[in-house]
């Protein structure tokens, strides 16, 4: 090829990937000599992060509690006997299997209450 030809097709190329960028949204700015240039949105996430957040922090409260409420060891002899269920129920055991941060909070936890 020539290159003129490969210079037309990088440029072809970048067009599209503009345009492609532009079918997501985009915003009119103007510059700061008059001319008005369309840039793409970004696109938003379809779950914010503080909702997964607050998801995350239910879990381990929900772990904690059940740990105050049966005990440590009770708590880890029913993450066991779920470990030996379904696959849907083995990947639930591994969730709710006792981590560094449930069990801190519920031995700090255990401390008050004792």
């Amino acid at each position: 090829m020539t290159v003129k030809q490969v210079e037309f097709d990088q440029r072809v190329t970048r067009l599209n990937k503009k345009h492609a960028k532009l079918s997501r949204g985009y915003r009119a700015t103007m510059r700061k000599d008059g001319l008005v240039v369309m840039k793409p949105q970004r696109v938003k996430s379809a779950v914010p992060a503080k909702v997964l957040l607050m998801c995350l922090f239910g879990l381990f409260a929900f772990k904690t509690f059940l740990m105050t409420s049966l005990g440590t060891s009770a708590y880890e002899f029913r993450v066991d006997s779920l470990a030996q269920g379904t696959t849907v129920e083995k990947a639930g055991a591994w969730v709710m299997q006792i981590d560094p941060v449930s069990g801190f909070l519920a031995a700090q936890i255990d401390r008050f209450t004792s």
